[in-house]
Order: C-alpha cells, then sequence, then structure tokens
C-alpha cells in the first residue's frame, strides 16, 4: 500500500507518498524538473514491500502547497527538504536524487552528513563533463527563453528525447506533469528555479570534495541518450568515488520510465549492502 499524505514544514504543506515496512532500510526519494513524486510510482510498487520508501513533491511542484513569497531557490528546496526528513524523525536513510533532486539531495548531505547511508545519483549532475551544450544554453538563458519549455511540446519532449522505444514511455507522465505546470504562479516558479540553476554548478567543487571526504556507499545509474546530463557527467563520480558503482541504459533522462525493471534490483542490492 502507498500512502498519500502531508506535513507541514516551516509555511509549507509538503506532500509526500510512503510505503513499506516501518522499521526497513529507508530511500528517500527527490525527483527531477518538470516532474513529482508521482515519477516513482513504479519504483514504490516494486521495492515497497521490502523497503521504506519515501517521495516528497518538492516546493514547488506537485502536490505541495507554498506561502506567499516563498524564495524558490535551490537552497530553500534543501531548506524544505532537511525540515521533511527532521519532521518525519530519518536518522539513517539512502537518497535517490534524480535531475533538480540530485543538487537538493547533496546539499542535505552537507548539512546532515551523518544521516547518509548511501547516494544512488540517477541522471543527476555534480560535474562540469556532464553538462551538455543545451544544459549550457539553460544557464545563461532569459525567462523568455526558458518559458517555452514549460509548454506541452517542451514537457513531452523531456520524456522521450533519447528513450529506446517511445511507446514504453506512459504518456500520463507528461500530462500530468503538465497540469501542475499550468497552475497559477507554476511557471514563474520553475522560471525562478531555472535561473538559480548556475548556482549549483558553483557548488560543484564543494559537493566533489565532500564526496572525496565521506566516500558515501554510491550508485549511478544513467540514461546515456540524456540530452541535458551527458555520460561523462556519470563516470566522473568514480574519480571521487572509485568504489561507486555505475550502470548505463539505453534511454533519456527519465530513465525510470523505460528501465524500471533493470534498475530496481540494482538498487534493492545495493540497499541491501549499505544497511547489512
Amino acid at each position: 500500500m502507498v500512502a498519500h499524505r502531508f506535513v507541514e514544514v516551516d509555511g509549507v504543506r509538503v506532500f509526500y507518498r510512503e510505503t513499506g515496512p516501518a522499521d526497513a532500510p529507508v530511500l528517500l526519494l527527490l525527483h527531477g524538473f518538470p516532474s513529482a513524486s508521482h515519477q516513482f510510482r513504479g519504483l514504490l510498487g516494486a521495492l515497497g514491500d521490502r523497503y521504506r520508501l519515501i517521495a516528497p513533491d518538492l516546493p514547488g511542484f506537485g502536490r505541495t502547497e507554498t506561502p506567499d513569497g516563498f524564495a524558490f531557490t535551490f537552497e530553500r528546496l534543501a531548506d524544505i527538504t532537511e525540515g521533511f526528513v527532521t519532521a518525519l524523525g530519518l536518522d539513517r536513510f539512502s537518497v535517490y536524487g534524480f535531475d533538480y533532486g540530485l543538487p537538493t539531495a547533496l546539499r542535505l548531505a552537507g548539512r546532515l552528513p551523518e544521516r547518509i547511508a548511501g547516494l544512488v545519483v540517477q541522471n543527476g549532475n555534480a560535474y562540469t563533463e556532464g553538462l551538455s551544450e543545451m544544459a549550457h544554453g539553460l544557464l545563461t538563458a532569459t525567462p523568455d527563453q526558458i518559458r517555452p519549455v514549460l509548454e506541452p511540446d517542451g514537457t513531452r519532449g523531456q520524456y522521450l528525447a533519447g528513450a529506446a522505444d517511445p511507446a514504453a514511455v506512459d504518456p500520463d507522465s507528461w500530462l500530468l506533469d503538465q497540469h501542475y505546470l499550468d497552475l497559477p504562479g507554476r511557471k514563474d516558479t520553475q522560471v525562478a528555479l531555472a535561473l538559480d540553476y548556475a548556482s549549483n554548478v558553483a557548488l560543484y567543487p564543494t559537493w566533489q570534495a565532500w564526496l572525496r571526504e565521506h566516500q558515501p556507499p554510491t550508485l549511478v545509474l544513467w540514461g546515456t541518450a540524456d540530452p541535458f546530463f551527458l555520460v561523462p557527467g556519470a563516470k566522473a563520480y568514480l574519480a571521487d568515488l572509485p568504489d561507486a558503482e555505475l550502470h548505463l541504459f539505453d534511454t533519456g533522462h527519465f530513465a525510470l520510465e523505460e528501465k524500471l525493471s533493470e534498475i530496481a534490483p540494482l538498487i534493492a542490492r545495493f540497499l541491501e549492502r549499505t544497511t547489512s
């Protein structure tokens, strides 16, 4: 059973999905743009019988509700996520960071290193080698250049670009994302976060130093046809984390859409190793 709940964190009403035994190893699932916790629906079903999986909607996404005047920056996403794990009493957990979820996860790890049991990185970049020409373009884009990405063609394209079999990608995924993007004020929110993305790139050296120092158990999962984050960005983790496990998949940005049956067993084995 997947439970659907809200918890109040610093004036933000955070929506989250949770499944699994209360005393099982915990995996915190942090989604990317332009999605929300629903992107993990398949993983919740595949692993929820053995592990406690918790997937919040980050502020500005999905069903999470923010107060007027909330500042949409990646630091604030990390603030709310830190408050979220504290509110749920998560003292020790692994974290899955995808796309926007990865910089949120690494900010969280820097603040709470003693709580991090392991990292699962899925098409989440922390190295300049991983930034495509398209990604570099977004780093210097104006609001008017960002807004077309928030329209239906842009949302659909993020799911289908690089997909080995587009018929395997559930169209309800991008239609639901577009529903949330079309809510009042949400596109302004996404423009603000896109404009703040350069703050993540500025922190790459800090995150790399943290990885080298702490050597967290790490599983890197990567869709090789991702138009934003390139394979060299996946391989770059191995320079700082020589014991990390790397798996490449013939798919695009949203790797779980096509490769869930291959990825779920890898995560299960990773959680067994890091919590035994």
